[in-house]
């Protein structure tokens, strides 16, 4: 399973000036929706997991604790930078989740029937309808966004970045700088190739940039946000 290694930054008018100035390469735009699902007392978020339906396509992104890799500490692209594992497996997201909401109970959620043939592959959102509602598992946040994505690549460096430039339909606009690490791979060195992307997008500042999912739930729905920034989610 690949981990998401990504930057957020404040998207300037200049810029698509200023990736095309580095050498970024624009493959494409597209519009989606995403649905993001959790129970009534946030079990998954508050542990930072996050469950969400794009179009469709299920994934779990799932939490990289900082002592799995060797990373230094005084990087400064260590502090801005999220880490997470994804699962797009519907069978591997429905046994995590499993897991991760039995911890803590007298009495766990057994497995019923997690795999089976119609979970192979990408699944539609209506197969995992009765599934979510056994686990009292709703949407907390819905919103589309228009996405125009780049890659870069670097001389010398295998792979390339992804720099995404999003607008979300609540009124938010955010750049990604993204590298998608191979399980095992080195995380200290996609943190380094982030930073250097951020210097010559000329990209400053010390402080993490808020994503789409911490607006969101500021503007609708306060309570979930206050509780995921006392339990330093967020």
């Amino acid at each position: 399973m690949n981990v998401e290694v990504e930057r957020k930054f404040v998207c300037d008018p200049d810029i698509h000036t200023k990736l095309k100035d580095i050498g970024a390469i624009c493959i494409g735009q597209k519009r989606f929706q995403d649905q993001y699902f959790d129970s009534p007392d946030f079990d998954l978020t508050l542990k930072d997991f996050w469950l969400r339906c794009r179009e469709g396509c299920w994934e779990l992104k799932c939490p990289v604790p900082k002592m799995t890799y060797n990373i230094q500490k005084d990087s400064q692209a260590e502090g801005l930078c999220s880490r997470y594992q994804e699962i797009t497996s519907l069978p591997e997201i429905k046994a995590k989740l499993t897991k991760v909401m039995a911890e803590g109970l007298a009495h766990p959620i057994g497995n019923r029937n997690e795999n089976t043939e119609s979970d192979v592959g990408a699944a539609v959102c209506d197969t995992m309808d009765n599934w979510l509602r056994e686990r009292n598992l709703t949407c907390f946040a819905k919103y589309t966004t228009e996405r125009c994505s780049f890659s870069l690549a670097e001389e010398g460096v295998e792979g390339v970045v992804h720099v995404d430039l999003d607008q979300a339909d609540f009124g938010y606009c955010v750049g990604e700088i993204e590298i998608l690490v191979p399980d095992g791979g080195d995380i200290q060195a996609a943190l380094q190739r982030i930073e250097r992307t951020a210097d010559k997008l000329g990209l400053c500042g010390g402080q993490r940039v808020q994503g789409k999912m911490d607006v969101y739930l500021q503007r609708h729905n306060p309570d979930h946000y206050s509780k995921l920034l006392a339990a330093h989610i967020l």
